[in-house]
């Protein structure tokens, strides 16, 4: 057995069984796919998928605890690589990062700029978009450290550590009836048309539990993922916007919206940072968690990362 053989196993179960797919991401051919596929069954004794004439249709009982033994076989691979990268290059390398927009525009550009300080030699990779796909490119390796507010936690392949509380804010143009009220109630944000986020991002669950409570249906005018797009809208006068409190700090001048918080109504969120579960972490990754909140010690992740039983909550 050789790991093009569980590379080829690993891919195919990414790719929903289909072997064309397969070939394709890996960049070589089908029927090398299925050979291999076949000679390490044959090696194991053991059928690793149920087959439909060529067609891979689900994977076999014993095949799943081979895919769990791949999944760690795999991840040594890439820890021993970055093993070699770190006492290589100390200070060189490449930091993927996997975040939605609103962390990305305003939450990391600072702590960005001072690891690029530190570690001039570090390139940064920044991969945006929905929570879900955070989490989906730390399991697939595509990102080392993931930053979200959802979806994280429902993974226990993946560490997930508190990085920071922040609330919604409303947000209105300077003449809207509602720039007058200092504490807007649901009734009243109830009775406009609302932008708000997408469901699935930015504590968006946290608004429409809210409402639920409150017996309450809120006009939706426009749901989005970019906290900018709200505000451009809201300007638009399309309606009373909500976004995280990070996304208002920049609102300075003549032509800026009017911004109240929600915490009151909403509660707070808090935002995570999130690690694959046995992954090696290179120096510049530990610097870097740190420079995202002071709590993230290294001494705090590796506890974390070898299965400690603190709790870690804010």
């Amino acid at each position: 057995m050789n790991l093009h053989q569980f590379r080829f196993v690993q891919e195919a179960v990414r790719r929903q069984l289909n072997l064309t797919e397969t070939a394709k991401a890996l960049f070589t051919s089908q029927p090398g796919i299925s050979k291999a596929i076949l000679e390490l069954e044959e090696e194991l004794g053991v059928d690793i998928f149920v087959r439909h004439g060529k067609r891979l249709k689900r994977v076999t009982e014993p095949g799943l605890l081979v895919l769990k033994s791949v999944e760690v076989i795999m991840r040594e691979v890439a820890n021993l690589r970055r093993i070699g990268d770190e006492f290589s290059k100390q200070d060189a390398g490449t930091l993927s990062i996997a975040t939605t927009h609103t962390q990305a525009r305003y939450f990391l550009p600072e702590p960005i700029g001072r690891l690029r300080q530190r570690y001039p030699k570090v390139q940064v990779v920044l991969h945006q978009g929905v929570p879900e796909d955070v989490a989906r490119m730390l399991l697939d390796d595509v990102a080392e450290i993931g930053l979200a507010t959802e979806a994280l936690t429902l993974h226990d392949e993946l560490i997930t550590l508190p990085c920071y509380e922040w609330q919604h804010m409303m947000v209105v143009p300077a003449g809207h009836p509602l720039a007058e009220v200092e504490r807007p109630t649901l009734e009243q944000l109830a009775a406009e048309p609302l932008v708000l986020y997408h469901p699935t991002v930015t504590g968006r669950t946290r608004i429409d539990q809210a409402f639920a409570r409150a017996r309450l249906k809120p006009m939706l005018a426009l749901e989005a993922i970019d906290s900018d797009v709200i505000k451009t809208y809201v300007r638009q006068g399309l309606g009373v916007g909500i976004v995280a409190e990070q996304a208002v700090r920049d609102e300075v001048g003549p032509g800026a919206l009017v911004s109240r918080p929600l915490g009151y109504l909403f509660g707070s969120n808090l935002t995570r940072v999130a690690f694959k579960r046995g992954a090696y972490l290179r120096l510049f990754v530990f610097a870097f968690a740190e420079m995202l909140s002071d709590r993230l010690s290294p001494a705090l992740i590796q506890r974390a990362m070898a299965g400690g039983g603190e709790h870690y909550e804010l």
